[in-house]
Protein backbone atom coordinates (compact mmCIF):
# COMPACT_ATOMS: atom_id res chain seq x y z
CA UNK A 1 0.00 0.00 0.00
CA UNK A 2 2.80 2.42 0.91
CA UNK A 3 4.57 1.54 -2.34
CA UNK A 4 1.51 2.43 -4.39
CA UNK A 5 1.13 5.76 -2.56
CA UNK A 6 4.81 6.52 -3.17
CA UNK A 7 4.44 5.81 -6.90
CA UNK A 8 1.38 8.04 -7.13
CA UNK A 9 3.17 10.91 -5.36
CA UNK A 10 6.25 10.51 -7.58
CA UNK A 11 4.11 10.52 -10.72
CA UNK A 12 2.30 13.65 -9.55
CA UNK A 13 5.61 15.43 -8.89
CA UNK A 14 6.83 14.45 -12.38
CA UNK A 15 3.66 15.79 -14.03
CA UNK A 16 3.95 19.10 -12.13
CA UNK A 17 7.59 19.52 -13.13
CA UNK A 18 6.88 18.70 -16.80
CA UNK A 19 4.01 21.20 -16.82
CA UNK A 20 6.24 23.89 -15.34
CA UNK A 21 8.84 23.32 -18.05
CA UNK A 22 6.19 23.47 -20.78
CA UNK A 23 4.70 26.70 -19.39
CA UNK A 24 8.15 28.25 -19.21
CA UNK A 25 8.84 27.38 -22.85
CA UNK A 26 5.49 28.72 -24.01
CA UNK A 27 5.83 31.97 -22.10
CA UNK A 28 9.50 32.56 -22.86
CA UNK A 29 9.87 35.95 -24.55
CA UNK A 30 11.25 35.95 -28.12
CA UNK A 31 13.88 38.45 -27.01
CA UNK A 32 15.53 35.83 -24.76
CA UNK A 33 19.18 35.52 -25.74
CA UNK A 34 20.61 32.66 -27.70
CA UNK A 35 22.76 30.34 -25.57
CA UNK A 36 23.86 27.75 -28.12
CA UNK A 37 26.98 27.61 -30.24
CA UNK A 38 27.77 27.85 -33.96
CA UNK A 39 25.88 29.53 -36.79
CA UNK A 40 22.58 28.37 -38.23
CA UNK A 41 21.92 28.42 -42.01
CA UNK A 42 18.87 30.52 -42.93
CA UNK A 43 17.24 32.02 -45.97
CA UNK A 44 16.44 35.72 -45.78
CA UNK A 45 14.16 38.10 -47.66
CA UNK A 46 14.63 41.80 -48.24
CA UNK A 47 11.78 44.04 -47.10
CA UNK A 48 10.43 45.77 -50.21
CA UNK A 49 7.57 48.17 -50.93
CA UNK A 50 4.42 46.78 -52.53
CA UNK A 51 0.99 48.11 -53.39
CA UNK A 52 -1.78 46.73 -51.19
CA UNK A 53 -5.55 47.17 -51.19
CA UNK A 54 -8.57 46.00 -49.23
CA UNK A 55 -10.74 43.95 -51.54
CA UNK A 56 -14.20 42.51 -51.91
CA UNK A 57 -14.74 39.59 -54.29
CA UNK A 58 -17.85 39.04 -56.41
CA UNK A 59 -19.00 37.41 -59.64
CA UNK A 60 -20.55 39.35 -62.50
CA UNK A 61 -21.71 39.04 -66.09
CA UNK A 62 -20.27 41.12 -68.93
CA UNK A 63 -22.62 43.25 -71.01
CA UNK A 64 -21.97 45.36 -74.08
CA UNK A 65 -21.79 49.11 -73.68
CA UNK A 66 -24.68 49.31 -76.18
CA UNK A 67 -26.57 46.37 -77.67
CA UNK A 68 -29.57 45.99 -79.98
CA UNK A 69 -31.35 43.28 -81.94
CA UNK A 70 -31.63 44.23 -85.61
CA UNK A 71 -35.20 43.64 -86.75
CA UNK A 72 -37.34 45.07 -89.61
CA UNK A 73 -40.20 47.48 -89.01
CA UNK A 74 -42.34 46.25 -91.91
CA UNK A 75 -43.01 42.94 -93.60
CA UNK A 76 -41.14 42.82 -96.87
CA UNK A 77 -38.71 40.70 -98.89
CA UNK A 78 -35.01 41.39 -98.28
CA UNK A 79 -33.49 42.95 -101.37
CA UNK A 80 -29.87 43.38 -100.23
CA UNK A 81 -27.74 42.48 -97.22
CA UNK A 82 -24.77 44.83 -96.80
CA UNK A 83 -22.89 43.09 -93.99
CA UNK A 84 -21.32 39.79 -93.01
CA UNK A 85 -21.25 38.12 -89.61
CA UNK A 86 -18.63 39.67 -87.36
CA UNK A 87 -18.25 42.89 -89.37
CA UNK A 88 -17.41 46.13 -87.59
CA UNK A 89 -19.85 48.82 -88.72
CA UNK A 90 -20.23 52.53 -88.10
CA UNK A 91 -23.28 54.52 -87.04
CA UNK A 92 -25.59 55.17 -90.01
CA UNK A 93 -24.11 52.43 -92.20
CA UNK A 94 -26.72 50.53 -94.26
CA UNK A 95 -27.10 46.93 -93.09
CA UNK A 96 -30.19 45.67 -94.94
CA UNK A 97 -32.40 46.99 -97.73
CA UNK A 98 -35.88 45.52 -98.17
CA UNK A 99 -37.39 45.41 -101.63
CA UNK A 100 -39.95 48.21 -101.91
CA UNK A 101 -41.02 48.27 -105.57
CA UNK A 102 -44.53 49.54 -104.84
CA UNK A 103 -43.22 52.24 -102.54
CA UNK A 104 -40.69 53.42 -105.13
CA UNK A 105 -43.51 53.68 -107.68
CA UNK A 106 -45.64 55.55 -105.17
CA UNK A 107 -42.72 57.90 -104.51
CA UNK A 108 -42.33 58.68 -108.21
CA UNK A 109 -46.04 59.37 -108.47
CA UNK A 110 -45.99 61.62 -105.39
CA UNK A 111 -43.01 63.59 -106.68
CA UNK A 112 -44.74 64.11 -110.05
CA UNK A 113 -47.85 65.37 -108.28
CA UNK A 114 -45.69 67.69 -106.19
CA UNK A 115 -44.05 69.15 -109.31
CA UNK A 116 -47.44 69.83 -110.90
CA UNK A 117 -48.74 71.43 -107.71
CA UNK A 118 -45.66 73.64 -107.44
CA UNK A 119 -46.01 74.81 -111.05
CA UNK A 120 -49.70 75.56 -110.51
CA UNK A 121 -48.96 77.48 -107.31
CA UNK A 122 -46.18 79.51 -108.93
CA UNK A 123 -48.44 80.37 -111.92
CA UNK A 124 -51.28 81.63 -109.74
CA UNK A 125 -48.87 83.45 -107.47
CA UNK A 126 -47.57 85.35 -110.51
CA UNK A 127 -51.07 86.13 -111.68
CA UNK A 128 -52.09 87.34 -108.24
CA UNK A 129 -49.10 89.67 -108.10
CA UNK A 130 -50.27 91.22 -111.41
CA UNK A 131 -53.80 91.52 -110.05
CA UNK A 132 -55.34 89.01 -112.43
CA UNK A 133 -55.95 85.99 -110.11
CA UNK A 134 -57.80 86.21 -106.79
CA UNK A 135 -55.91 85.66 -103.54
CA UNK A 136 -58.22 82.78 -102.63
CA UNK A 137 -57.05 80.83 -105.67
CA UNK A 138 -53.41 81.36 -104.64
CA UNK A 139 -54.20 79.97 -101.19
CA UNK A 140 -55.92 76.92 -102.73
CA UNK A 141 -52.89 76.12 -104.93
CA UNK A 142 -50.55 76.59 -101.95
CA UNK A 143 -52.61 74.11 -99.93
CA UNK A 144 -52.49 71.62 -102.81
CA UNK A 145 -48.69 72.00 -102.95
CA UNK A 146 -48.40 71.44 -99.20
CA UNK A 147 -50.48 68.24 -99.46
CA UNK A 148 -48.33 66.97 -102.35
CA UNK A 149 -45.13 67.69 -100.41
CA UNK A 150 -46.49 65.88 -97.34
CA UNK A 151 -47.36 62.91 -99.55
CA UNK A 152 -43.76 62.78 -100.79
CA UNK A 153 -42.41 62.90 -97.21
CA UNK A 154 -44.76 60.11 -96.13
CA UNK A 155 -43.67 57.79 -98.95
CA UNK A 156 -40.01 58.62 -98.29
CA UNK A 157 -40.52 57.72 -94.61
CA UNK A 158 -42.06 54.36 -95.57
CA UNK A 159 -39.11 53.69 -97.86
CA UNK A 160 -36.69 54.68 -95.08
CA UNK A 161 -38.31 52.03 -92.87
CA UNK A 162 -37.20 49.48 -95.44
CA UNK A 163 -33.56 50.55 -95.13
CA UNK A 164 -32.06 49.31 -91.85
CA UNK A 165 -29.02 51.24 -90.62
CA UNK A 166 -26.62 50.71 -87.73
CA UNK A 167 -27.68 52.95 -84.81
CA UNK A 168 -24.11 53.08 -83.40
CA UNK A 169 -20.58 51.81 -84.01
CA UNK A 170 -20.23 48.16 -83.14
CA UNK A 171 -19.76 44.54 -84.13
CA UNK A 172 -22.50 42.63 -85.96
CA UNK A 173 -23.27 39.15 -84.69
CA UNK A 174 -24.29 36.10 -86.70
CA UNK A 175 -26.50 36.79 -89.73
CA UNK A 176 -29.80 34.90 -89.51
CA UNK A 177 -31.42 35.78 -92.87
CA UNK A 178 -30.70 35.66 -96.58
CA UNK A 179 -31.48 37.89 -99.54
CA UNK A 180 -34.95 37.18 -100.96
CA UNK A 181 -36.32 36.06 -97.61
CA UNK A 182 -39.59 37.52 -96.35
CA UNK A 183 -39.11 39.07 -92.93
CA UNK A 184 -41.34 41.11 -90.66
CA UNK A 185 -41.41 42.84 -87.27
CA UNK A 186 -40.00 40.56 -84.58
CA UNK A 187 -37.78 38.56 -86.94
CA UNK A 188 -34.13 38.73 -85.83
CA UNK A 189 -31.78 39.65 -88.65
CA UNK A 190 -28.67 39.90 -86.42
CA UNK A 191 -27.41 41.53 -83.24
CA UNK A 192 -25.23 44.62 -82.90
CA UNK A 193 -22.95 45.21 -79.91
CA UNK A 194 -20.72 48.10 -78.98
CA UNK A 195 -17.94 46.27 -77.12
CA UNK A 196 -15.44 49.12 -76.96
CA UNK A 197 -16.39 49.21 -73.29
CA UNK A 198 -17.86 46.42 -71.20
CA UNK A 199 -20.48 46.98 -68.53
CA UNK A 200 -20.01 44.57 -65.66
CA UNK A 201 -22.98 44.10 -63.30
CA UNK A 202 -22.50 42.25 -60.02
CA UNK A 203 -24.18 42.08 -56.63
CA UNK A 204 -22.80 42.59 -53.14
CA UNK A 205 -24.51 42.04 -49.75
CA UNK A 206 -26.23 45.11 -48.36
CA UNK A 207 -23.75 45.34 -45.46
CA UNK A 208 -21.15 46.50 -48.02
CA UNK A 209 -23.36 49.28 -49.38
CA UNK A 210 -21.54 51.93 -47.36
CA UNK A 211 -18.21 51.15 -49.03
CA UNK A 212 -19.55 50.90 -52.61
CA UNK A 213 -19.28 54.19 -54.49
CA UNK A 214 -18.56 55.36 -58.05
CA UNK A 215 -14.87 55.74 -58.72
CA UNK A 216 -13.64 52.62 -56.89
CA UNK A 217 -11.20 50.49 -58.87
CA UNK A 218 -12.09 46.92 -59.86
CA UNK A 219 -10.03 44.12 -61.34
CA UNK A 220 -11.76 41.34 -63.29
CA UNK A 221 -10.53 37.93 -64.42
CA UNK A 222 -11.96 35.39 -66.85
CA UNK A 223 -11.31 31.67 -67.22
CA UNK A 224 -10.98 32.32 -70.95
CA UNK A 225 -7.78 34.30 -70.35
CA UNK A 226 -5.88 32.69 -67.43
CA UNK A 227 -3.58 35.13 -65.68
CA UNK A 228 -4.98 38.22 -67.44
CA UNK A 229 -6.47 41.04 -65.37
CA UNK A 230 -8.92 43.58 -66.76
CA UNK A 231 -8.98 46.87 -64.84
CA UNK A 232 -12.08 49.02 -64.57
CA UNK A 233 -13.96 51.42 -62.33
CA UNK A 234 -17.35 51.43 -60.62
CA UNK A 235 -19.72 53.84 -62.38
CA UNK A 236 -23.08 53.26 -60.66
CA UNK A 237 -24.66 51.68 -57.59
CA UNK A 238 -28.31 50.71 -57.85
CA UNK A 239 -30.75 52.85 -55.86
CA UNK A 240 -32.60 49.79 -54.54
CA UNK A 241 -31.71 46.68 -52.57
CA UNK A 242 -33.31 43.40 -53.58
CA UNK A 243 -35.74 42.57 -50.73
CA UNK A 244 -35.33 38.84 -51.35
CA UNK A 245 -31.55 38.48 -51.59
CA UNK A 246 -30.71 41.60 -49.55
CA UNK A 247 -28.09 42.48 -52.14
CA UNK A 248 -27.42 45.61 -54.18
CA UNK A 249 -26.42 45.64 -57.84
CA UNK A 250 -23.22 47.49 -58.72
CA UNK A 251 -22.10 48.39 -62.26
CA UNK A 252 -18.49 48.77 -63.34
CA UNK A 253 -17.08 49.64 -66.76
CA UNK A 254 -13.97 48.09 -68.28
CA UNK A 255 -12.08 49.38 -71.31
CA UNK A 256 -12.18 46.71 -74.02
CA UNK A 257 -10.47 48.23 -77.04
CA UNK A 258 -8.72 44.92 -77.77
CA UNK A 259 -12.11 43.18 -77.92
CA UNK A 260 -11.13 40.20 -75.79
CA UNK A 261 -14.14 40.48 -73.51
CA UNK A 262 -17.51 39.63 -75.06
CA UNK A 263 -21.05 40.04 -73.70
CA UNK A 264 -22.25 37.17 -71.56
CA UNK A 265 -18.84 36.28 -70.09
CA UNK A 266 -18.71 35.27 -66.43
CA UNK A 267 -16.05 37.31 -64.65
CA UNK A 268 -14.60 37.23 -61.16
CA UNK A 269 -14.35 40.74 -59.76
CA UNK A 270 -12.21 42.24 -57.03
CA UNK A 271 -13.31 45.66 -55.78
CA UNK A 272 -10.22 47.49 -54.54
CA UNK A 273 -10.37 50.28 -51.98
CA UNK A 274 -7.79 52.08 -49.89
CA UNK A 275 -4.96 51.34 -52.34
CA UNK A 276 -1.66 52.06 -50.54
CA UNK A 277 2.11 51.52 -50.54
CA UNK A 278 3.56 49.62 -47.56
CA UNK A 279 6.56 47.40 -46.74
CA UNK A 280 6.04 43.74 -47.70
CA UNK A 281 7.61 40.47 -46.55
CA UNK A 282 6.94 36.78 -47.25
CA UNK A 283 4.31 35.30 -44.98
CA UNK A 284 6.78 32.56 -44.00
CA UNK A 285 8.87 35.17 -42.17
CA UNK A 286 6.12 35.88 -39.62
CA UNK A 287 6.16 34.22 -36.19
CA UNK A 288 3.25 34.49 -33.75
CA UNK A 289 2.87 34.34 -30.01
CA UNK A 290 -0.72 34.75 -28.85
CA UNK A 291 -1.96 37.96 -30.51
CA UNK A 292 1.51 39.34 -31.19
CA UNK A 293 3.41 38.86 -34.46
CA UNK A 294 7.17 39.20 -34.76
CA UNK A 295 10.00 38.54 -37.22
CA UNK A 296 13.69 37.83 -36.99
CA UNK A 297 15.64 40.75 -38.43
CA UNK A 298 19.05 39.96 -39.93
CA UNK A 299 21.33 43.00 -39.47
CA UNK A 300 24.68 43.52 -41.14
CA UNK A 301 27.59 41.70 -39.49
CA UNK A 302 30.02 38.83 -39.79
CA UNK A 303 28.28 36.73 -38.79
CA UNK A 304 24.97 38.62 -38.45
CA UNK A 305 23.22 38.25 -35.10
CA UNK A 306 19.42 37.90 -35.12
CA UNK A 307 17.08 40.47 -33.60
CA UNK A 308 13.45 39.69 -32.77
CA UNK A 309 11.12 42.57 -33.61
CA UNK A 310 7.39 42.97 -33.12
CA UNK A 311 5.44 43.97 -36.25
CA UNK A 312 1.92 45.10 -37.06
CA UNK A 313 0.51 43.32 -40.09
CA UNK A 314 -2.13 44.25 -42.65
CA UNK A 315 -3.64 42.32 -45.57
CA UNK A 316 -2.04 39.26 -47.11
CA UNK A 317 -1.90 37.35 -50.36
CA UNK A 318 -0.52 33.91 -51.05
CA UNK A 319 3.03 35.29 -51.19
CA UNK A 320 3.25 38.66 -49.49
CA UNK A 321 1.98 40.15 -46.27
CA UNK A 322 1.66 43.85 -45.55
CA UNK A 323 3.71 45.37 -42.73
CA UNK A 324 2.02 48.44 -41.24
CA UNK A 325 4.74 49.14 -38.68
CA UNK A 326 7.95 47.60 -37.34
CA UNK A 327 10.02 47.27 -40.53
CA UNK A 328 11.52 49.52 -43.17
CA UNK A 329 12.25 48.73 -46.85
CA UNK A 330 15.78 47.44 -47.30
CA UNK A 331 15.96 45.51 -44.03
CA UNK A 332 16.35 41.74 -44.10
CA UNK A 333 14.26 39.14 -42.27
CA UNK A 334 14.53 35.37 -41.92
CA UNK A 335 12.12 33.81 -44.41
CA UNK A 336 13.05 30.11 -44.06
CA UNK A 337 14.47 28.39 -40.99
CA UNK A 338 12.72 30.52 -38.36
CA UNK A 339 12.01 27.44 -36.23
CA UNK A 340 15.74 26.67 -35.89
CA UNK A 341 16.93 30.04 -34.56
CA UNK A 342 16.57 32.28 -31.52
CA UNK A 343 17.18 35.99 -30.87
CA UNK A 344 20.88 36.74 -30.55
CA UNK A 345 21.88 33.69 -32.60
CA UNK A 346 24.61 34.11 -35.24
CA UNK A 347 23.39 32.90 -38.63
CA UNK A 348 24.75 32.09 -42.03
CA UNK A 349 22.74 33.47 -44.97
CA UNK A 350 22.44 30.76 -47.61
CA UNK A 351 20.01 32.51 -49.90
CA UNK A 352 18.36 35.93 -50.22
CA UNK A 353 14.93 36.22 -51.76
CA UNK A 354 13.44 39.51 -52.94
CA UNK A 355 9.64 39.66 -53.46
CA UNK A 356 8.14 41.61 -56.33
CA UNK A 357 6.28 44.89 -55.90
CA UNK A 358 3.03 43.78 -57.51
CA UNK A 359 -0.34 44.54 -56.01
CA UNK A 360 -1.20 42.14 -53.20
CA UNK A 361 -4.86 41.92 -52.31
CA UNK A 362 -6.72 40.00 -49.67
CA UNK A 363 -8.35 40.16 -46.27
CA UNK A 364 -6.84 41.35 -43.05
CA UNK A 365 -5.16 38.60 -41.01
Amino acid sequence: MRKAVFLIVALAIFVVMAGAVAVRELTREPEQSYAGGGTQPVEVAEVTTATFADTLEAIGTARANEQVTISPQVSEIIGRIAFESGDRVTAGQILVEQAGGEEYAALNEARATEREARQEQERFQDLAERGIAPTQRVQETQAALDRATARVRAVEARLANRIIRAPFDGVVGLRNVSAGELVGPGDIIATLDDVSRIKLDFTVPERFLSVMSPGLDVAAQSDAFPGATFDGVITNVDSRIDPVTRAVTVRAEIDNEDGRLVPGMLLTIEVRRDVREHPAIPETAVMRRSEQAFVYVVPEGDPPVLEARNVELGVRSGVLIEVISGLQPGERVVSEGTHRVRPGAPVQVTRQWQPTGAIAVGTAP
